[in-house]
């Protein structure tokens, strides 16, 4: 806007009524270097409250062109003028707002009136604004932005303001909605320790689903969602929790890359976002929920490093936008944060248990070894035959008291009460003659299943790995080979995760018939929780009892559902069942 005139006071009232959304030039006359502008205004004479050069209608064209609600209030609430803008809002709202810019009109009344040359101070600027925010009946939220109106010469401002009136209904929703997602993010990482002392890792993650489930429905809107972490083995994006998706989108087999691997593959390598509006012509789409017409898929982020993705699917096309895609992306970060933060858990359960068992023994094996000596002395070859058999009896427990500490302090690698399980063969009923197939890749714990279940009269087959696992449960249910009766598998081996070996095993046994175990409860790739999700009733947590695997083996030959309580160090304990004595 070109000014024929000086600054002054009749600008500063027109700065004032445009709310700084105009450029304004002052300049003596018209130049070729004005070529652009949008209007040219002549100033009045001095003392004078118009503007020469427009006439009514022509200014009021030029407020209306700001694209924002104007009107002149006086301190009275009596409403001077307003623009077309302000004329079509709903009459509560033009209510609302003039009774608020009277407010404002009176707190400037008697203020000594900026003189229109020269900076202004902070507390110039401040005294000479006024905002605020109007929630009408409407649901609308409305922003106020008052200034006083300045009559040229005078010292203080009058009862008049002017007031420029924005919706900022979706701004402000916006705001409010993030944060709500930012105290819902926050509370699924907040695992009161109260809440989760009692719970093993499957319930943990089992209670953070549950929690991501409702914050997406509630907040998001979000019914039909998968979460896929990178396997750090193998690479690909597995499924850790779904919902409202079918099984043949849960076992889809997809990795992080660019091509080939549909939308969540592509986010997964490149960490960007990505809205597919119409499922139907987005070649990149891959089936997801049934019925899916469109989807938002965003990186699960620690830091620069991407774990994963959240992928979100409608059965409407066009479902997402902008706005969606933040909020998701917020929310993302929340859920990355939170499976970390679940994920150390475990990581520290099993290191102190580790570190635990470690101080037992180290701290036993002085009073064990003053044990010994005392029993020496009173050793004689003299001794009558029932003290030297007690003697004898005192030294072998105390044997036997630093085995069972070795065992224990070796963790996940060797089972516990395994010398009484390996005593005499005994037949047991419910187990002769079943074949089981035991993987795991360390020899020591597979071999010492392998030597327990075997004296009970079972046929065992022992993989080393995930892949042999597999070659071996794709075998067995080829003609003219024999089935499995029983699996008994890790959960965490170099080339395939419990999942995997588990989701084979389901197509030639029935889901109670295989076992699981973990070290401690840690579970990097969620595979029990995903089994669980199909059915898998079975896990032992090493290092378990030798009678805990023969009674899992029970239930898994007859179907019957898991003991109450269970073993599991970062979780509830049986009591007794890590006790070396037991």
């Amino acid at each position: 806007m070109i000014v024929l005139g000086s600054p002054g006071a009749e600008t500063h009232q027109l700065e004032a009524m445009l709310g700084g959304r105009c450029d304004l030039v002052y300049a003596e006359s018209i130049g070729p270097e004005h070529a652009d502008a949008s209007f040219v205004v002549t100033l009045a004479e001095p003392g004078s409250l118009g503007l020469t050069g427009l006439g009514d209608h022509e200014r009021d064209v030029l407020l209306r062109s700001i694209g924002e609600a104007i009107c002149l209030v006086t301190a009275g609430g009596r409403l001077l003028w307003g623009n077309a803008m302000f004329g079509g809002l709903r009459e509560d709202v033009q209510q609302t707002v003039i009774a608020a810019a009277a407010e404002a009109a009176a707190s400037f009344q008697g203020r000594p009136a900026s003189t229109g040359s020269g900076p202004e101070s902070s507390e110039d600027r401040r005294t000479h604004r006024w905002r605020g925010q109007l929630e009408c009946g409407s649901g609308r939220v409305y922003e106020l932005q008052a200034t006083p109106m300045h009559t040229h010469g005078a010292s203080q401002y009058g009862d008049r303001a002017v007031g420029i009136v924005r919706d900022i209904t979706e701004t402000e929703q916006a705001k409010r909605k993030i944060g709500a997602i930012d105290e819902a993010g926050s509370a699924l990482a907040r695992l009161d320790p109260e809440t989760v002392r009692d719970m093993n890792a499957v319930e943990r993650l089992k209670l953070l689903e549950e929690r991501i489930v409702k914050a997406s429905h509630d907040l998001l809107n979000y019914d039909h969602f998968g979460i896929r972490l990178i396997d750090q083995h193998t690479g690909r994006l597995e499924m850790v929790m779904s919902h409202g998706f079918p099984a043949a989108a849960v076992d889809l087999e997809l990795y992080p890359a660019a091509e080939g691997n549909g939308i969540i593959g592509r986010v997964a390598a490149t960490g960007t976002p990505y809205i597919c509006k119409d499922s139907s012509v987005d070649e990149s789409f891959l089936p997801g929920a049934t019925g899916a017409m469109s989807s938002l898929t965003v990186p699960l982020k620690l830091q620069d490093r991407i774990i994963g993705v959240l992928d979100i699917e409608s059965l409407e096309r066009n479902a997402f936008d902008q706005s969606d895609l933040q909020f998701a992306v917020i929310f993302a970060r929340y859920v990355a944060m939170a499976l970390q933060t679940l994920n150390m858990l475990v990581i520290e359960r099993s290191t102190t248990g580790r570190t635990i068992s470690s101080r037992f023994e180290g701290e036993l094996d002085d009073p064990l070894s003053d044990i010994l000596k005392e029993v020496g002395e009173l050793s004689t070859d003299h001794a009558d035959p029932d003290s030297a058999a007690h003697i004898e009896r005192i030294k072998a427990d105390v044997h036997s008291i630093r085995e069972r500490m070795q065992a224990v302090a070796q963790g996940p690698n060797t089972l516990l009460g395994v010398g009484k399980a390996l005593g005499p063969d005994k037949a047991d009923p419910m187990l002769v003659g079943k074949r089981v197939l035991i993987a795991d890749d360390q020899a020591q714990i597979r071999n010492m299943i392998a030597d327990v279940l075997r004296r009970r009269g079972c046929d065992t087959v022992v993989c080393a790995s995930g892949q042999e696992a597999i070659n071996e449960l794709d075998q067995s249910s080829a003609e003219g080979h024999l089935p499995f009766d029983m699996v008994v598998s890790d959960i965490s081996m170099p080339d395939r995760n419990g999942y995997e070996i588990f989701a084979v095993a389901r197509g030639v046994l029935p889901e109670h018939a295989i076992i699981l175990m973990t070290g401690f409860g840690y579970d990097p790739h969620h595979s029990i929780v995903r089994a669980s999700q199909h059915g898998m009733k079975n896990v032992l947590y090493k290092p378990f009892q030798a009678q805990r695997l023969i009674d899992e083996a029970h239930r898994a030959i007859t179907g019957e559902g898991p003991a109450p309580g269970g073993d599991d160090p970062a979780g509830p304990v049986t009591p007794g069942e890590t006790n070396p004595s037991g």
